[in-house]
């Protein structure tokens, strides 16, 4: 064999291990992360986001698999728990109690929640959601690391691309970066709250990013990892004085 011709067998057999080796980081990398979401089965959280000018204090509760509960203070006041079955919503501002049930298919109804308790909980708590194809990973360093995995989603169809920065082999958020067309943003994570018996960090602080400039930070004063909450914790009852209301789910898709 020529050595031209070997110099060509072994780029190629290096490529093939690159797309191997690939292909294995992908794989390992969302066993690691199902098995962080297996550790963290429940947090209470409490903080300050901040938007510009406008300022807004918020707790919230969570235990798996899917109950949640969210507060805004003031001067919004509002307060949404999901029991599991139902949705309440106290609005303390218009002294409202309205409770929202049925309407709505398993699908529907997951985007209906995920829409409304999303805001509450900071990127890095839950795992986040892989599809099943067009997603890529490689190792990178990093500063907070020392050494991290990026894993990149780019559904088809789309000039939309997301890349989440994760901590290696721990899976701890450390940042995301989202492309669309010429337009960017990110998220940072510039504290973090650890635990050794869980072997996992989460964010305290994080800033966001866009166009080169910071434009929103979220600080959390209160951070509690597995806590016992009982189930009663999210099933809301209407204080005395206020207005009840029963709708159903489908009604939230207007708002």
């Amino acid at each position: 064999m020529s050595v031209r011709h070997l110099s060509l067998l072994l780029l190629v057999l290096a490529g093939c291990r690159r797309g191997d080796d690939t292909s294995a980081l992908l794989s390992d990398a969302r066993q690691r992360l199902s098995a962080r979401d297996g550790k963290l089965t429940s947090y209470v959280l409490a903080g300050t986001a901040r938007e510009g000018a406008q300022t807004m204090d918020f707790q919230f509760a969570y235990r798996a698999p899917q109950k949640m509960l969210g507060t805004l203070g003031a001067p919004v006041s509002r307060t949404f728990a999901w029991d599991g079955e139902h949705l309440f919503e106290r609005d303390d501002a218009a002294k409202k109690f309205r409770t929202y049930d049925g309407g709505l298919g398993p699908e529907e109804r997951a985007g209906v929640l995920t829409a409304l308790f999303a805001p509450f909980a900071p990127e890095g708590f839950r795992a986040p959601l892989l599809p099943g194809q067009g997603v890529s990973a490689r190792r990178t360093p990093h500063p907070r690391g020392p050494e991290a995995v990026e894993l990149t989603v780019k559904p088809a169809g789309t000039d939309v691309e997301v890349t989440y920065v994760l901590r290696w082999p721990a899976m701890d958020f450390l940042g995301k970066r989202t492309r669309s067309g010429a337009d960017t943003a990110e998220i940072r994570v510039e504290e973090e709250h650890c635990e050794q018996a869980l072997g996992l960090c989460v964010p305290k602080r994080l800033t966001q990013w866009g166009g080169g400039q910071q434009v929103a930070e979220t600080s959390l004063t209160r951070v509690e990892l597995n806590p016992t909450l009982p189930a009663e914790t999210f099933a809301l009852s209407a204080p005395g004085g206020y207005d009840v209301e029963t709708k159903t789910l489908a009604t939230l898709g207007g708002r």
